[in-house]
């Protein structure tokens, strides 16, 4: 079965002038039929047409808001922003001791949905007063919900519509959350090839690890805490399209001058407990600094190509290794 996330088909845009297209409903569900996705197609026959058989753009819009608010919920009890923060706080003192820049340090999210990592990053300080936070995602719905509740919450960040693979907005550091496995083979390699400006000191992309048990604790999960078959349907989809290790590293080698690497912990641990590890790429002359910085135990969770062993690390398809 071909693997598709039904909220990867709602929303269409011209690639030129990024105006929203319209989406004949019958055709989501064709495409989920023919890639032998039953399930998936009955909840996408459940989505609201207008009389010429298109999806209403403001039901969707609402059904996206309200599943991203739910992966809210779940990035909140992952915490996702401690886990990103982890690594994040290091990078930066590396970036600023070499002097990087003469201004503000820019965290760029790409792909940030409703901009909970950037208004969980804005909300802690966790990356210092001089961290200039942005939120970047191509769906406009998304984007002004983001900038609402951060207006409401009264944070210092803000967020913009932008397109992953021609980014508007220049960064210190780019960071993305469950954004990779949406994207397949030369797509995947267009993302990381757009991030290697020459301001850019370093990337951080968290997305889940592609284990044997991915999918059933996702399965697990989603059951348990997310209440829109969408979201729940997605959710396991993101699991089983998840990219191994090696497809990530070798995807990440794009963004010209930048060493990947994927930043994992070594030896047993519950497999269960297994969800997100990032892909980073930092500028050469800042990965020894680095390594110092995280010191000789998180240093040696930096892992590159030539540690990796048939398309994923040795143990990870058992949870070993895992976070």
């Amino acid at each position: 079965m071909q693997l598709i996330e039904i909220s990867d088909l709602v929303v269409d845009h011209d690639p030129g002038t990024r105006e929203r297209l319209p989406v004949r409903g019958a055709d989501v569900v064709a495409r989920l039929v023919a890639a032998g996705d039953r399930s998936g197609a009955r909840i996408a026959a459940g989505l609201a047409c207008d009389d010429d058989g298109n999806l209403d753009p403001l039901a969707v819009d609402r059904r996206l808001v309200a599943v991203h608010t739910e992966l809210q919920r779940l990035s909140e009890e992952l915490r996702l922003g401690d886990r990103i923060a982890e690594l994040l706080r290091p990078l930066l003192a590396v970036i600023r001791a070499a002097g990087r820049t003469d201004g503000p340090l820019r965290v760029v999210d790409v792909g940030c949905g409703l901009g909970y990592l950037v208004r969980w990053l804005a909300a802690s300080d966790a990356l210092g007063p001089d961290a200039d936070l942005v939120g970047v995602d191509f769906n406009a719905a998304l984007v002004t919900e983001a900038g609402r509740l951060a207006r409401a919450e009264g944070l210092p960040c803000r967020f913009v519509r932008g397109d992953a693979f021609a980014l508007d907005e220049p960064a210190t550091v780019y960071v993305s959350t469950g954004v990779l496995h949406h994207f397949r083979g030369d797509d995947l390699d267009a993302f990381f090839a757009a991030q290697a400006t020459p301001g850019t000191a370093a990337f951080c992309h968290f997305d889940i690890a592609a284990t044997g048990l991915a999918p059933i604790g996702a399965w697990v999960f989603h059951r348990a805490r997310m209440r829109d078959p969408l979201g729940r349907h997605d959710g396991v989809m993101s699991a089983r399209r998840a990219h191994d290790d090696e497809t990530l590293l070798a995807a990440a080698a794009h963004a010209d001058g930048l060493t990947p690497l994927v930043y994992e912990p070594r030896g047993r641990s519950n497999p269960f407990c297994t969800t997100l590890r990032p892909v980073i790429g930092v500028r050469p002359d800042l990965l020894p600094p680095l390594r110092a910085e995280l010191g000789p135990g998180p240093s040696g969770r930096l892992v590159g190509r030539a540690d990796t062993v048939g398309g994923t690390r040795q143990g990870a398809s058992t949870g070993e290794g895992a976070r």
